[in-house]
């Protein structure tokens, strides 16, 4: 795990809240083609904010609700995929059913906490491939998504990370502060 020093911590924290003014994301919404609408904005700001995490359009819509916008259910699925499609977030398939999208658009990939419902990004870097299959005669590949999934192992000791955001391990930044089914202390 990296420790990133408590100063640097606060500085980086600082700099990523001063990135997401409304300006900024009206900004970044722009320079991925699409119109800067007031439901964009308002979703965008909410989204952008963190500077990470992963979320359904259920959780945002009711993220959004609370933030006193209204905002049909409809317009966040179809807003979230846009920004998926523009390249502004990540889209994670969990199953046939279930979508989660991911802020972090960084090339990474996914342990999944099914239990939880919590996505755990891994960094490309501690992934490898010996082999891959060669692609069918008329393609090539040009991305590669993994999630593994992962279930408790009966008696064994309590992992270091769970997914549980606390005030210790929030520097990690592999918790997703979206996920309202996490347990928080």
């Amino acid at each position: 795990m990296l420790f990133i020093p408590d100063q640097v911590r606060q500085r980086l924290l600082a700099e990523r809240d001063g990135r997401f003014t409304s300006s900024a994301i009206r900004a970044k919404i722009k320079a991925a083609g699409l119109r800067p609408t007031k439901q964009r904005l308002a979703l965008g700001q909410i989204l952008f904010h963190h500077g990470e995490g992963h979320v359904t359009a259920e959780k945002l819509h009711r993220d959004a609700t609370r933030a006193g916008h209204r905002i049909s259910l409809a317009t966040v699925y179809n807003t979230l995929n846009q920004f998926a499609e523009a390249g502004l977030l990540g889209k994670v398939n969990l199953d046939g059913d279930q979508s989660c999208f991911d802020i972090n658009v960084s090339d990474h990939h996914h342990f999944y906490v099914e239990a939880l419902d919590l996505l755990i990004d891994i960094p490309a870097s501690e992934l490898e491939f010996a082999k891959l299959p060669a692609p069918p005669a008329g393609y090539k590949i040009s991305k590669i998504n993994v999630l593994i999934q992962l279930q408790p192992v009966a008696d064994a000791p309590e992992p270091t990370c769970l997914g549980v955001l606390s005030a210790e391990c929030e520097a990690c930044g592999r918790c997703s502060p979206f996920n309202e089914k996490r347990p928080r202390l």
